[in-house]
């Protein structure tokens, strides 16, 4: 969010009646003096039980829970600088390692060389895919003696809004495949319409923000192989796994969207989302060394060593790395699909019963990720935005949006189901839902809410 500057002079009030503190401070400019430490803490720690809570944040992907032993080793962490490696060896043989474990988990051919980065999510890691994809192409069209001032990139319109990000940054064409108001993932189609040679890659998503859904990735990898084939190019295909990549591989075993497709030559993923890691940490892996251009890494040698480095960030903590070694460590495949099947039922569950209550159509039903999406059959009565609003007044935040263009008279809530959602909590979230349908059903509304949530 971009925050202006405001130069009123809006005081925090101490409470408890001057036990800690009797003088006002700043908001919005620093004091004149210190403020005793206690009451500092008291005051914003107050100001954040405003916030909602996190275990009822039913919009966020991102992990609310973790272990006390990983929060532990978290916190031990905070102060090692991820960046310089030559002072904390063993933050980067840990991180050396995590990436090892991710490339294994997509399949990186064993007898390949396979490269890979960690960071600061999946937004990063979209960044640093897509600017490998520009590079590559520009050398390609550069050695070939053609024009390089027009690259674009085939993505859904459904696609997270980092990618937008990336397109406007690093100044590429957006060319994006609608979605429809019965479907809402890409259709193989519609992608090869808008390939050419000017396209440097081609982005399917394992599991849409908007409903979380699988795209068909073998069939578009396919027939962008066969493009290739008839064309004479070499357009890649880098997969957006940030919410299921750290599902499919044990949910669906058997499901080709990784590395087992050659033409997939890089994949980012969230540790921070089904990874079950804290904010914020992320991974992309490239199939091999020459898919990630020697010339975006950088060498740097004032941290006491030669550092090859290739990310956006430079300096950061290196406890998001150790949470999620910890949990590559702690879980093993079998506690990740454990788990994973575990949210999955939940995730069934719920889009049963609400399906069975008869106000709903269900969009998508948690099987491909533990994540549902469903609509108002009749908005005349009463909109999602309208069910989301009376969540939120109990404590519930589940997030009502319309889809993307092309669709948008569609509006939907959606339902993350996350480690620490359990039976109990769906059955809680259930019955406010049908008090929420009861209510409007006795009292249907006159206005339409403000809408409150970004898909995002």
């Amino acid at each position: 969010m971009v925050h202006r500057h405001t130069s009123d002079d809006d005081l925090l009030q101490p409470a408890y009646a001057g036990r800690f503190s009797r003088e006002p401070i700043p908001k919005n400019r620093l004091a004149d003096g210190e403020a005793p430490a206690e009451a500092v803490y008291r005051l914003i720690h107050d100001e954040l039980l405003l916030d909602g809570s996190s275990r009822l944040n039913m919009a966020t992907f991102v992990t609310t829970w973790m272990e006390p032993q990983a929060e532990k080793l978290m916190a031990e962490t905070f102060d090692k600088n991820m960046i310089d490696k030559d002072e904390y060896p063993q933050t980067a043989e840990i991180e050396r390692r995590c990436v090892n474990i991710v490339a294994d988990l997509f399949h990186a051919p064993t007898d390949g060389d396979a490269v890979g980065v960690s960071t600061i999510g999946s937004s990063e890691a979209v960044m640093l895919g897509g600017l490998a994809m520009k590079w590559r192409w520009r050398q390609r069209r550069e050695a070939a003696g053609l024009a390089t001032d027009q690259p674009n990139m085939v993505m859904g319109s459904n696609v997270q809004v980092v990618w937008e990000k990336f397109c406007k940054y690093w100044d590429v064409e957006a060319r994006y495949v609608p979605v429809t108001e019965d479907r809402f993932v890409v259709d193989p189609d519609d992608v090869m319409a808008r390939v050419d040679e000017n396209t440097i890659g081609v982005i399917p998503i394992l599991g849409t923000t908007y409903t979380g859904e699988f795209e068909p990735i073998k069939e578009i990898h396919d027939r962008v192989v066969a493009y290739n084939a008839a064309n004479g190019l070499d357009i890649p295909i880098h997969v957006d796994g940030a919410s299921g990549g750290f599902v499919a591989p044990f949910l669906h075993p058997d499901l080709e969207w990784d590395f087992r497709l050659p033409q997939v030559k890089s994949i980012n993923v969230s540790g921070h989302k089904y990874g079950l890691t804290y904010p914020g940490i992320g991974f992309v892996v490239w199939r091999s060394e020459e898919d990630l251009p020697e010339d975006l890494v950088f060498h740097v040698n004032y941290l006491g060593g030669d550092m090859p480095t290739f990310t956006l960030n430079f300096s950061r903590p290196g406890n998001q790395i150790v949470g999620q070694y910890y949990n590559f460590l702690r879980l093993g495949r079998e506690g990740y699909t454990r788990i994973m099947e575990t949210l999955r039922d939940v995730a069934v569950h719920l889009s049963d019963e609400i399906a069975a209550m008869g106000p709903f159509d269900v969009v998508s039903d948690g099987r491909a990720i533990p994540v549902l999406a469903f609509k108002a059959k009749d908005p005349s009565k009463f909109t999602v935005f309208h069910i989301s609003d009376l969540l939120r007044a109990g404590g519930w935040q589940v997030p009502a949006y319309t889809m993307p263009e092309n669709a948008t008279n569609v509006a939907v809530l959606r339902i993350v189901v996350r480690e620490g959602f359990g039976m109990d909590l769906a059955s809680n979230l259930l019955e406010a839902l049908a008090k929420a349908v009861n209510h409007l059903e006795q009292n249907p509304p006159s206005h339409a809410p403000e809408a409150g949530f970004s898909h995002t």
